[in-house]
């Protein structure tokens, strides 16, 4: 028994041990290693379960019903004497609107008063336009406060009815996009109300908008600013995401709350088109249309954040509207018209409520678009889930053990599938990591970047074979493609770095290779 005793080494210097890695999955199995942990990466923040609330989603967006049809037939020579009034109503508030601009382009100065008094004739027309839409009459309730108090308006924002509204009650001016403009009839009346244009997109012209706000509020010659902050229209049972435009000018603010009771038409300007919309507006007997003024809200001194005023102004009206605010913004509208688009069979199931994403990774709207694109092109299954197998497809991977920790990486409930809430979510976090520009620098530079301006593929072959030698040629051939963006042979460093910046988890493929060597083949694992 003495050599046996337990002091006696088992192996001497000169033996070995080999231990063969079972593939087998185990319920003691330890964490997946982190594939991005040397860029700082850690576990993706756990996406919230989607919201039950769709704020886009029309009630009514087809003619259902005996009764609503036999309505929309009783109505139609209404519809037609509608359409009529509609139309010689525009054409008149056409030439009064260009008669009070003729010889007038400066939109930097209030404008002269007996251009305003013409104008008069453009806004009764607006009201008889609101007439033939079936808008007999309009309910109010409170008023609103006189310019000097609150020279700055913000209203929830459900149909293309209220911008008519308040062009006929206020004359006010409006926050809109540059597209507006260009609109036939409509864009010649805009620009009568001294519209402030924005770019939704452009940091710089958000910024240029903020300071336009300050300048017209500032001057009582101006007539009243209206924001619609929500940025979209809803079905205007909820509040979505406001933006901070109208609360950064720190000017008195007085909320409005639209509202269309209804039984049988939704008039919300949702997931309808506008066709619809307007057809369905002629052949009811009447709309119902209210409209509350609630009590001007101020900032409450020089400390008060425009965050703070913001959301003071959101519970305001969210109150009164008896609804919540929700963390969706005009980018969840852009992720469902894409789903749409696809042919999704519930598009809703899509949106991520992108405002709280914005707030948490600090991405754009039209970067999570991105990211749908590429989701979609993995053909998700009828509830929105993807396999491995076309997530390794489009993203152009072959199937290894990198591949799989990557794929394991955002499916943080390991249910082998992934939605788009969590792509989306394992995306932006790899990407908003502080160490992933650096990453994309390195990477470029080892790949061959550092020598020439540009990787060829055989450069990029010899990388990734180096890290992985199970990869084939020309898979690499289909990794490079994804690459080469202008398809010349080469990829420079703008198109290295951009292809990173639209698929960041591929950038775990680029770390320096000693830290994920494949295991061979067969499972097995020396130690010496």
């Amino acid at each position: 028994m003495a050599e046996n005793d337990i002091t006696v080494p088992l192996l001497s210097s000169s033996d070995h041990l080999i231990i063969t890695v079972e593939s087998t999955s185990s319920t003691n199995q330890s964490p997946t290693p982190n594939p991005f942990a040397f860029i700082g990466c850690g576990p993706v923040p756990e996406p919230p379960e989607p919201s039950t609330v769709d704020p886009f989603r029309n009630n009514t967006p087809r003619m259902d019903g005996v009764y609503e049809w036999l309505k929309i037939v009783a109505c139609l020579p209404l519809a037609v004497v509608r359409v009529v009034l509609f139309g010689l109503c525009l054409a008149v508030g056409f030439v009064a609107t260009k008669i009070a601009l003729k010889g007038w382009n400066d939109n930097k100065n209030p404008m002269p008063k007996w251009r305003s008094r013409v104008m008069w004739v453009t806004r009764t027309c607006a009201r008889v336009i609101l007439f033939s839409f079936g808008y007999q009459w309009i309910k109010r309730r409170g008023r609103p406060a006189p310019r000097e108090i609150a020279p700055i308006i913000v209203s929830n924002h459900v149909s293309y009815i209220e911008p008519i509204f308040y062009f006929y009650e206020l004359f006010a001016t409006i926050v809109a996009s540059e597209s507006h403009d260009s609109l036939p009839f409509v864009g010649t009346i805009v620009r009568a109300m001294q519209v402030i244009y924005v770019d939704r997109f452009s940091a710089s012209s958000r910024k240029q908008v903020v300071q336009e706000i300050k300048r017209r509020a500032s001057c009582d010659r101006f007539p009243r600013v209206l924001l619609f902050p929500e940025g979209t229209t809803t079905n205007g049972r909820n509040l979505i995401s406001f933006q901070l435009g109208a609360f950064i000018a720190g000017y008195p603010i007085q909320p409005v709350v639209i509202r269309y009771p209804h039984v049988h038409f939704d008039q919300s300007w949702g997931n309808i088109s506008l066709t619809m919309l307007m057809l369905r507006m002629f052949t009811q007997f009447h709309n119902f249309f209210e409209v509350e003024y609630l009590p001007v809200i101020s900032p409450l001194d020089d400390k008060e954040t425009a965050e703070h005023f913001r959301e003071r102004t959101a519970r305001a009206i969210a109150t009164a509207m008896n609804g919540v605010q929700t963390g969706h913004s005009y980018g969840d509208l852009m992720l469902y018209t894409k789903a749409q688009e696809s042919k999704k069979e519930n598009p809703s199931s899509y949106m991520v409520e992108m405002a709280s994403v914005e707030s948490l990774f600090r991405i754009r709207s039209l970067e999570a678009v991105g990211f749908l694109d590429k989701f979609l092109a993995m053909n998700p299954d009828p509830s929105g889930r993807v396999q491995y197998d076309g997530f390794l497809r489009v993203l152009r991977l072959k199937d290894c053990p990198l591949s799989e920790k990557v794929f394991a990486f955002i499916d943080v409930k390991k249910s082998g599938t992934i939605t788009f809430r969590q792509f989306l979510y394992g995306s932006a976090h790899v990407m908003t990591q502080s160490g992933f520009n650096q990453a994309c620098e390195v990477a470029f530079a080892e790949c061959g970047g550092a020598v020439k301006a540009y990787i060829v593929e055989q450069q990029l072959q010899y990388f990734i074979q180096h890290a992985i030698p199970s990869w084939k040629e020309n898979e690499v051939h289909e990794l490079f493609e994804l690459f080469d963006i202008d398809n010349d042979g080469r990829i420079n460093k703008d198109e290295f770095i951009s292809c990173l910046r639209r698929n960041p988890l591929l950038i775990a493929f680029f770390t320096p290779h000693q830290q994920h060597k494949e295991c061979g083949s067969n499972g097995v694992i020396e130690i010496l």
